[in-house]
C-alpha cells in the first residue's frame, strides 16, 4: 500500500467535498434515511445508522444536521423509497470499477452511469464481473499530528478490534473487519483522535496502473462524473494512481 498515495487522495476528495458541501451533505442525508427506514432510528441496534453516521462525520457533518436527517426520516419512513444497487464495470485499461448507487429511478441510474463509462472508454458490467476483486473492510485514516503517540495508538487500537496499523510520516491506516468497524470508531472518537475518514469500504486485492496519457485522463473523468451524479454514493476502483 502506498501510504502517502493515500492520504493524498483522500485529502484531494475531501477538498473537493468542501467546495460542494451542500451536495456532500445531501448524498449522507440520504444515506442516513435509507439507514433509518432499513434498521430505525437508533443507532445502537442499527450497524448501517452507526456506518452512516461515522461517515457523516468523519465528513465534518454537523452533529444537529445529522441528529435532524435521522429524526426527519423516522418521521417520513415512506416519503421517498430509495432502492440500493451496486453496478460493476470496467474503465479505460481495464480498470475494475464498483459503483453503489441510492436510486428512487433505477432507470434514470443505470442510464446516467452506463453514460459515464461509455463516454470514457469503459463498459458497464454484469453482476460479479468485478467485485470478486475487491474485499470488504472497515478503513479509519488519521492524520499524523504533535499529540498523537504512535504506541499508544496501536495499543488502543489493537484493543478495539483493529486487525493491521499502517503508520508513514503522514499517518496512520487502520484496517479491521466490518463487524468489528463501530466498536474501533467509538473508541478513537471517545480518545479525542481526530479522524480524517472513517467508512467500510471495498479494498481491491490487487491495484493495476495505466501509463497512457488518454487513458489516465480518461479515468480521472470517468470517477468525477459518477462522484457528481447525485444517486451515486460511492464509488471504488483498483486505479493505483500515484
Amino acid at each position: 500500500m502506498a501510504g502517502h498515495s493515500k492520504f493524498a487522495n483522500i485529502k484531494h476528495k475531501k477538498e473537493k467535498q468542501d467546495a460542494k458541501r451542500g451536495k456532500i451533505f445531501t448524498k449522507l442525508g440520504r444515506e442516513l434515511a435509507v439507514a433509518v427506514k432499513m434498521g430505525g432510528a437508533d443507532p445502537a441496534g442499527n450497524a448501517r445508522l452507526k456506518e452512516a453516521i461515522a461517515k457523516a462525520k468523519a465528513a465534518n457533518m454537523p452533529g444537529d444536521t445529522i441528529e435532524r436527517s435521522i429524526k426527519k426520516a423516522a418521521g417520513e419512513l415512506d416519503a421517498v423509497n430509495y432502492e440500493a444497487i451496486t453496478y460493476e464495470g470496467y474503465g479505460p485499461g481495464g480498470i475494475a470499477v464498483l459503483v453503489d448507487a441510492l436510486t428512487d429511478n433505477r432507470n434514470r441510474t443505470v442510464a446516467n452511469v452506463r453514460h459515464a463509462f461509455t463516454k470514457n472508454g469503459g463498459n458497464l458490467g454484469t453482476s460479479g464481473s468485478v467485485a470478486y476483486q475487491f474485499d470488504q473492510i472497515g478503513q479509519i485514516i488519521i492524520e499524523a499530528a504533535p499529540n498523537i503517540d504512535e504506541d499508544e495508538l496501536t495499543l488502543l487500537a489493537l484493543e478495539s478490534g483493529a486487525a493491521d496499523i499502517i503508520a508513514s510520516d503522514e499517518g496512520y491506516e487502520i484496517t479491521c473487519a466490518p463487524a468489528d468497524f463501530h466498536a474501533l470508531n467509538t473508541a478513537l472518537e471517545n480518545a479525542a483522535i481526530p479522524i480524517l475518514s472513517a467508512e467500510i469500504l471495498m479494498q481491491p486485492k490487487l491495484y493495476a496502473q495505466l501509463t497512457t496519457p488518454d487513458d489516465i485522463k480518461n479515468i480521472n473523468r470517468l470517477l468525477d462524473m459518477l462522484e457528481d451524479d447525485d444517486d451515486v454514493q460511492n464509488t471504488y476502483h483498483n486505479w493505483e494512481n500515484m
